[in-house]
């Protein structure tokens, strides 16, 4: 009988780690509109994406947290935001090597992204992804359940990119803020996981 998926083993990832985790990640959002819109052709796409999503990937190996599950590809990939949180390193450079042309796109998803992030302390959940072959059987769920037990009663925050995640989120406790949305109309949902309150003394 296969392990049901809440009782997988899920370790935190590490350097070695870091390019598969980028190509699960432009493996699994290859379908939402917003990567269309991003990278108008598809010819070339998976590999600019995957460059895009290895810049901060390689930062959360340092400055994050990236969960994985061993027996199946999933990833959660968490930055603390309870405190600053330095930009990557030569982040404009990188950015513009690995989108090309397509740089004003991303220029300006990162900009919608900085003008919705909540001030508060909290969790930032910049990526989950799980490979479209073993969607649907809880992966992500492991993934946050995993995460929130970890939160020490702080909030955390999320964009969703499609109704199937936003739905996910929502049944996780997430509750949706103001959406916005990229110039073709490919929406993002903005999500905030209220923390726990503080104890009594």
């Amino acid at each position: 009988m296969p392990a049901r998926p809440w009782s997988r083993v899920i370790r935190r990832a590490g350097a070695a780690d870091v390019p598969r985790v980028a190509e699960l990640i432009a493996t699994a959002f290859a379908p939402l509109d917003a990567v269309a819109y991003l990278v108008p052709e598809s010819a070339g796409r998976h590999e600019i994406m995957t460059a895009d999503f290895l810049i901060l990937v390689e930062h959360a190996a340092r400055h994050g947290r990236i969960d994985v599950i061993d027996d199946a590809p999933a990833v959660a990939v968490w930055f603390p935001r309870t405190g600053p949180v330095p930009e990557p390193p030569g982040y404009e450079r990188r950015l513009a090597e690995a989108t090309g042309p397509w740089l004003p796109r991303f220029r300006l998803l990162d900009s919608l992204f900085d003008k919705h992030h909540p001030d508060e302390p909290h969790h930032h959940l910049a990526f989950l992804a799980v490979h479209p072959s073993r969607q649907g059987q809880g992966l992500g769920t492991a993934l946050l359940r995993h995460h929130h037990a970890e939160l020490g009663g702080l909030p955390a925050y999320l964009e969703a990119s499609s109704p199937r995640s936003r739905a996910l989120y929502l049944r996780h406790g997430y509750r949706p803020r103001d959406p916005f949305a990229l110039p073709d109309g490919s929406t993002f949902w903005p999500m905030w996981r209220p923390g726990d309150p503080p104890a009594a003394a």
